[in-house]
């Protein structure tokens, strides 16, 4: 192994790649990050100062670039849309799927190709013809690879968020699995992992300790009566929490979990919600109008003190270190969107030392819990 580890980083956003090789405990220096989003660049070069960050479209890079970046780790999380299950799966045929397949035409190319190759995306990209594209032209320039579904809750994070994630090492270098290629796996091998990892970790050891700042994020009673029926409701003591879209705090349905913060029974209240909603259709229905048309200004669901998790919990659940920071002058909606198309830290950590540097972790994930003080 070389003595440091020269890393190209595609795709970059805000760094959840660059994050994940620094927890890997391995020497590495990013020579180049590369994304064209420009918010999302800023957030990049105030947690990296000193990185090279260029915003380009990535269909501007030649081969010749490329080998002159003498990369020997290549990380990249490509855009999900094209793949994703509530999309349009244009796959292909979808313009934001050229700059990555443009990526992979040149490895050919390339007289030194990288050795360790990482790619992360939704879960269905290992159905799409590009990911057919990429394992053709991995085999082809004699690498080994293997595809994952993972999800953060095996690795003891309370937070659903399947995804798919490629590993792949050029020859002579193979990768310490059991079995390659075909078989998609369902988790690391066992072996990496000890079962104490697998004792999965409470909400509330990822909140902020700030109750006093947390009112602007509770859900108003227009939203609870309109939309009380699909939230996803968790509190401090759950163990799951459903996965963080770009949308969350913007739509209710399908973006994420919300929290509750009151002692009470959940299943009492909503039931006292049923009535009023009952009572509510009720007098509708006496006016004439939909109820739809008349969410009403107080709810019962009030009383749960139902809020979102703040942009820092959200990234905290994706294992973003505390030493990690939004610069000032960025709203909440942008915070989440940065957020929702980020990806688990902990997670990739993980498969980079599970698959390239057979160097386990030595501490088990510890939660990203701020301090009272902070």
């Amino acid at each position: 192994f070389k003595m440091s580890h020269r890393v190209l980083e595609l795709y970059s956003g805000i760094g959840g790649m660059h994050l994940a090789m620094k927890g890997a405990g391995v020497p590495f220096k990013v020579v180049a990050a590369i994304d064209i989003n420009t918010t999302a660049n800023q957030v990049y070069r105030h947690n990296f100062p000193d990185t090279s960050l260029l915003q380009r479209n990535l269909e501007s890079l030649s081969a010749s670039e490329l080998a002159q970046l003498e990369v020997d780790v290549l990380l990249a999380s490509p855009p999900c849309q094209p793949f994703t299950r509530v999309g349009l799966k244009g796959d292909i045929s979808d313009p934001r799927t050229k700059s990555f397949l443009h990526i992979v035409s040149l490895l050919p190319r390339l007289p030194c190709p990288p050795t360790y190759i990482l790619i992360e995306n939704v879960k269905g990209f290992e159905e799409s013809e590009t990911c057919h594209r990429l394992v053709s032209v991995l085999q082809q320039c004699h690498y080994t690879y293997q595809e994952f579904l993972l999800s953060p809750l095996q690795f003891g994070i309370p937070n659903s968020r399947l995804r798919y994630f490629l590993v792949a090492v050029c020859s002579p270098h193979t990768l310490p699995l059991k079995e390659t290629g075909t078989q998609v796996l369902q988790d690391l091998p066992v072996s990496r992992m000890s079962e104490g990892d697998r004792n999965i970790l409470t909400v509330g050891e990822f909140l902020e300790q700030r109750p006093e700042e947390l009112d602007t994020y509770l859900l108003s009673p227009r939203t609870l009566n309109k939309f009380g029926r699909i939230l996803d409701i968790v509190n401090s003591s759950s163990r799951q929490s459903c996965c963080f879209t770009k949308a969350y705090g913007h739509y209710i349905e399908g973006t994420g979990s919300v929290l509750q913060m009151a002692q009470l029974d959940m299943h009492t209240v909503y039931k006292k919600f049923d009535m009023q909603q009952c009572d509510a259709e009720a007098a509708c229905d006496r006016k004439g109008m939909a109820a739809s048309e008349d969410v009403g200004e107080e709810s019962v669901l009030s009383s749960l003190q139902l809020r979102y998790f703040t942009p820092r919990e959200v990234a905290n659940l994706l294992c973003f270190p505390q030493e990690f920071e939004f610069p000032d002058g960025l709203s909440d909606k942008q915070k989440y969107r940065l957020l929702g198309n980020s990806l688990n830290v902990q997670v990739v950590t993980q498969l980079i030392v599970s698959c390239f540097f057979l160097k386990p972790c030595t501490e088990p994930f510890k939660s990203a819990t701020v301090s009272k003080d902070s």
